[in-house]
């Protein structure tokens, strides 16, 4: 347990719209779920808008609001830098926040580039501070029960694997033009914003990384109203790729922001010689596993992944009391707060940040590089 003498570490969150929301709520509740955790105190919550995020901060349970983010850096009462801020951003702020000392929580994707999440990996590991990536799939109980199963061979020798990570929001050609469209602040898109979710998992579940990568990239929608007339849109709506990681797993992978009916459905689908496994996010609290065996008995089944023997269930509710998406970043940042305390690794780390930025990278390259197929009679 935590010394009830210590001074709380401080926090400050930078960003307040949809993740910054998110994280202030898991920071909010985390003592509460996980009291063995060093305790926090939410200092201050940075945006550019002083009057909005006065608002934000104040609903959300913050000390302060402060509209410059490198005067965080230079208060001694601010321990933990937490990132929430549009992918352009990302390296600059860290960068900063490790040479000030602090504790580093980047949301990912790490950074926009390889070159940065390089620059990233190399401060974090000179730093005196933790650093830890937000990829928060990895909390959630099912996808962290998958990974065991994975590793005690319960499925056999994984062969190939489906990634899916699909959503609907710009399906509609009228949708607004925001920051995650323009590549100058998102990087790329739903490569990078949906894509980076389901590399990781892939990465994790496996416990290797991709070794070689192709894919093709569509955007459906090239202009979007803005607040200044028609703007063009300059990344993708949707992306498909083949992955292959040196044992020899053979992954697809397809993301959408433009598939209309679906809402926020990351599905992984592993496949080995004596099982397999899938995983919807949209049926947070299901695994459904498959062994094969006596041909009379085998089926799949459908495990509710709810039980205090599940990892990261025993911190909630009794067993059959369902989790949701919001639980996967209070535990997210127990694991960092842990790690901080303990010294222990955190993960995701700025290394996996990087190998899942290559990934992308190398999709995103080999983009148009297909030959096109010539009809011939017969």
């Amino acid at each position: 347990m935590p010394d009830p003498t210590a001074e709380p570490l401080g926090v400050a969150v930078i960003g307040y719209s949809f993740m910054g929301r998110a994280h202030s709520n898991a920071w909010r509740n985390v003592a509460a779920f996980y009291p063995d955790v060093p305790p926090v105190r939410m200092r201050a919550l940075v945006g550019r808008d002083g009057a909005r995020v006065a608002r934000a901060a104040a609903e959300l349970g913050w000390d302060s609001s402060v509209t410059d983010w490198r005067s965080v850096l230079e208060r001694e009462d601010i321990d933990i830098v937490d990132v929430c801020t549009p992918g352009h951003l990302h390296a600059e702020v860290a960068l900063a926040a490790l040479a000030a000392g602090k504790h580093v929580l980047v949301e990912k994707p790490l950074a926009n580039s390889v070159a940065e999440c390089e620059q990233l990996v190399t401060a974090a590991a000179a730093a005196t501070g933790r650093a830890l990536l937000g990829f928060n799939y990895r909390r959630v109980p099912a996808l962290a029960l998958a990974r065991g199963l994975v590793a005690e061979g319960r499925i056999g020798t994984v062969q190939q694997v489906r990634l899916s990570y699909l959503q609907d929001w710009l399906s509609d050609p009228g949708a607004p033009m925001t920051w995650r469209l323009r590549r100058e602040t998102a990087g790329s898109g739903v490569l990078g914003d949906l894509g980076s979710h389901a590399v990781d998992q892939l990465h994790y579940l496996l416990g290797e990384h991709v070794t070689r990568a192709s894919g093709t990239l569509r955007t459906f929608v090239p202009e979007r109203p803005g607040p200044d007339g028609t703007e063009a849109v300059t990344v993708d709506d949707a992306a498909w790729a083949t992955l292959h990681t040196a044992s020899g797993v053979v992954a697809s992978l397809e993301v959408s922001r433009v598939a209309t009916g679906r809402k926020n459905a990351l599905t992984v689908e592993v496949y080995g010689t004596t099982g397999s496994l899938s995983f919807d996010l949209e049926r947070l609290n299901e695994l459904v596993l498959t062994q094969t065996g006596d041909p009379r008995t085998q089926a799949a089944g459908t495990i509710l992944v709810t039980e205090p023997e599940h990892p990261y269930v025993d911190a909630w509710w009794p067993a059959g009391h369902v989790l949701g998406w919001d639980h996967t970043f209070t535990s997210q940042a127990a694991d960092f707060l842990r790690a901080i305390a303990t010294g222990d690794p955190a993960h995701a780390s700025f290394e996996d940040g990087l190998a899942v930025q290559r990934v992308l990278e190398a999709v995103e390259t080999s983009h148009g590089r297909g030959g096109a197929l010539t009809e011939t009679g017969n």
